[in-house]
């Protein structure tokens, strides 16, 4: 559900059908926040979900020179947005496909843009998880159930959240750091949310303030002698590697290295009931 645009003989009215959704213009200024919010570049890879007349796509092509392709079930809102790509002087970078936004592969994403609606958004939830951690995923309006966003805003009438998809950094971990006594770690995760503890032998200390945000992953542990550690790393699968610094001292490296299989981190595919109720919030907040 993207802004409206008019061209050729072809022109969209607010509020029509569509196969999953009615089409509503999201204002300019909420396509800027969004976009904004999702830091697009020149490199992202941006998709649009349910793209409209593809005023997302198109914007991120004509401000920050992205790759991007809208993808839309209606086929005369294909053709539209094909013609608006082409006046607007992006053709070569942004590209609308007919497709259903739940059979499509759209996985070579950097950056999802969304104008859905709260069922349709927990729909895609479980495809979203499959995608490479950081993968930005910005919606209007609408939110993903209980995965809380690592970001909102409010842009005029409308309201943005953003998620970035999270490593998995759930499990047992051995680490290793000069200076720092072998320890092993825990972390319990769900979604993008942490809690854990470090163990230096006997001693069972907690994990302070972990944060992770897409491959990146913070947090403090105070070690046997009392001093407070700092980790900075990144996970990349079973690895956590990055710097770790002790007040008043230079970094220095650290890896983990995971024992064991990881938990699962999102939640199954909701259930019909789940929809249902996401459907009836909605429609009372219209």
């Amino acid at each position: 559900m993207a802004g409206a645009q008019t061209s050729g003989n072809y022109e969209p009215q607010r509020g029509q059908a569509g196969k999953d959704v009615i089409w509503i213009p999201s204002p300019d200024e909420v396509v800027n926040r969004m976009l904004q919010m999702a830091e697009v570049k020149a490199s992202d890879r941006v998709f649009d979900l349910g793209s409209g007349d593809g005023k997302i796509a198109i914007a991120a092509g004509r401000n920050y020179g992205a790759r991007s392709t809208g993808l839309e079930f209606n086929p005369d809102m294909v053709q539209l947005s094909n013609r608006l790509a082409k006046e607007a002087g992006v053709a070569d970078k942004v590209n609308f496909r007919q497709a259903d936004i739940f059979v499509a592969d759209f996985s070579s994403a950097t950056v999802v843009t969304m104008y859905l609606l709260p069922e349709l958004n927990l729909r895609l939830r479980p495809k979203l998880f499959t995608m490479p951690p950081g993968t930005r995923v910005v919606s209007h309006s609408f939110t993903m159930g209980d995965w809380q966003p690592d970001e909102t805003a409010r842009a005029g009438t409308g309201e943005v959240f953003l998620w970035r998809i999270p490593a998995n950094a759930s499990g047992q971990w051995k680490l290793t750091a000069p200076g720092v006594a072998e320890a092993g770690l825990r972390f319990s995760q769900k979604y993008q949310m942490l809690e854990g503890d470090a163990e230096f032998g006997p001693l069972r200390a907690s994990i302070v303030q972990p944060r992770l945000s897409g491959d990146v992953l913070r947090f403090q542990v105070r070690d046997p002698s009392g001093v407070v550690l700092s980790f900075d790393g990144k996970v990349a699968g079973n690895r956590i590697t990055g710097t770790v610094s002790r007040p008043g001292q230079a970094a220095t490296p650290f890896q983990a290295t995971r024992e064991g299989e990881p938990s699962p981190i999102a939640e199954r595919a909701p259930d019909p009931a789940e929809l249902s109720s996401a459907s009836l919030a909605a429609s009372l907040a219209r």
